[in-house]
């Protein structure tokens, strides 16, 4: 449920009705700060799952109210293998920091008021999701003055070397694992673009 990006972090429950993750924050700390928060959450998620893997989870109704979910409603979480069933914000051990709980706890109800059924009392919240953006980047080749020319007369946005690995020629780092995206659509939009330039390059030694 949260991922982060070198000192920025970020927490996100999956809400299993809407697809709809929430995120909060984290302030900027040093730079390993991320990992050893990510691996604290991590570790406490595997005590509240049960130990064997499940992922703790809570209905939406009951997480409002604090109070632990004791059996699954209508929605059903599609988590493999499984979710147990807590507290998530249970103040002797939650999920995330109860800065970040009581945060959730208010964002839901006004989610609710522009997304109808955001507050489904029955929804889902699994957590924790902790990889939704690298916490390094693995840098690139980056098209710079769009439509400019470099030296050699190429375009910048069609220069052979662009979106490859400054070091490794070939590799095209792309989306959330090497740090350029933070989300679904961001990840898809680099993906297209990375596409392309491998397509360009394919047609070019053809």
């Amino acid at each position: 449920m949260r991922g982060l990006w070198l000192g920025l972090i970020h927490a996100i429950f999956d809400l299993d009705a809407t697809g709809k993750p929430l995120v909060g924050e984290k302030e900027r700390g040093q730079v390993l700060a991320g990992m050893r928060f990510q691996r604290a959450l991590e570790s406490g998620a595997y005590l509240l799952g049960g130990e064997n893997y499940n992922a703790p989870g809570q209905r939406v109704g009951d997480f409002l109210r604090n109070v632990a979910s004791k059996e699954l409603g209508e929605v059903i979480p599609s988590y493999k293998p499984g979710v147990h069933l807590t507290n998530l914000g249970d103040a002797k051990q939650p999920a995330l920091p109860m800065y970040a709980i009581e945060t959730i706890r208010e964002a839901i109800p006004a989610f609710a008021q522009q997304i109808a059924g955001f507050d489904l009392h029955d929804a889902m919240l699994t957590g924790i999701e902790t990889r939704t953006s690298a916490p390094i980047r693995i840098k690139r080749h980056e098209p710079r003055l769009e439509g400019g020319r470099r030296p050699d007369g190429s375009k910048h946005d069609e220069h052979p070397l662009r979106y490859q690995s400054i070091n490794t020629r070939g590799l095209y780092p792309a989306g959330e694992g090497a740090g350029y995206a933070g989300g679904i659509m961001s990840a898809a939009i680099d993906g297209l673009k990375v596409a392309e330039a491998v397509a360009q390059n394919i047609c070019v030694a053809a």
